[in-house]
């Protein structure tokens, strides 16, 4: 499938999604998120895709917000609407049973920093730059920002960055846990590959149950989630894989696993 602003590569079970519009800093118009629907629906149900990366064209912004040119004539219910298409987009990443890693080449603003937020795993170059300055609009964020925000980095820093809309570096991000990892810009994407590779290396489903449990128990009672995990445990004890999983390191040799 073809995309008008994006660029989509498939490589040995990783698809590589490329935010391409760098001369307008990769801004989220409407057929960005469009687009961004479509490839998340493929990532989804394409099976020889086992992990996504997500980053954008050009050395200067991931995904720099939103395209604030088509914000004008957009009334309170097109502007829910807009919200809602791009929010519900963004949650299909979050809840996929397939890892996304965020390759964050530059400026992460507004729908760029939530788009990061939405994936699993946010990698960033040293020069990255991230923000939410919808405030400054006289507005608030609309993809999942005040509430990603919170969880990843604690209320009292998510609203410092959300009432400011002042922007925060790579170190600063690194040091409040909104990124995973800082590289220098040129190993980014080769380091974002070689994690996206262990991950896929690993059962598909114990993968799928890694992610499914860990965006559950959010807001669960303590007791609940940890029922819920054991359920998972024991329904994945049974398969293929985690009968060939265990013989392999049993028999100390590499384990041949086949997704079932």
């Amino acid at each position: 499938m073809s995309y008008a602003t994006l660029l989509f590569d498939v490589r040995d079970a990783i698809a590589f999604i490329i935010v391409n519009r760098p001369d307008k800093l990769n801004a989220l118009s409407g057929q960005v998120i469009t687009d961004l629907g479509h490839a998340v629906d493929q990532v989804r149900h394409s099976p020889e895709i086992r992990a996504a990366i997500v980053t954008g064209a050009g050395p200067k912004a991931f995904v720099a917000g939103a395209d604030i040119s088509e914000f004008r004539g957009l009334g309170s219910v097109g502007a829910r609407r807009f919200s809602a298409k791009g929010s519900g987009i963004f949650r299909s990443i979050e809840k996929s049973p397939k890892p996304y890693l965020a390759a964050v080449n530059g400026f992460a603003l507004g729908g760029g920093c939530e788009l990061a937020m939405a994936c699993h795993l946010r990698l960033a170059s040293e020069n990255a730059k991230f923000g939410q300055p919808e405030a400054k609009l006289g507005i608030p964020p609309g993809y999942g920002g005040t509430i990603r925000l919170p969880r990843l980095v604690g209320k009292g820093r998510a609203i410092e960055m959300l009432t400011t809309g002042a922007m925060i570096d790579a170190a600063e991000a690194y040091r409040i846990g909104l990124v995973n990892r800082v590289f220098p810009a040129d190993q980014l994407l080769a380091e974002a590959e070689k994690l996206a590779r262990a991950m896929v290396a690993n059962p598909p489903l114990a993968v799928a149950a890694c992610l499914e449990l860990a965006q559950a128990q959010e807001g669960m009672h303590m007791d609940d989630a940890l029922a819920l995990e054991s359920a998972a445990f024991g329904t994945l004890f049974e398969t293929a894989d985690a009968k060939e999983g265990t013989a392999a390191f049993l028999e100390k040799r590499p384990a041949k696993f086949t997704g079932r």
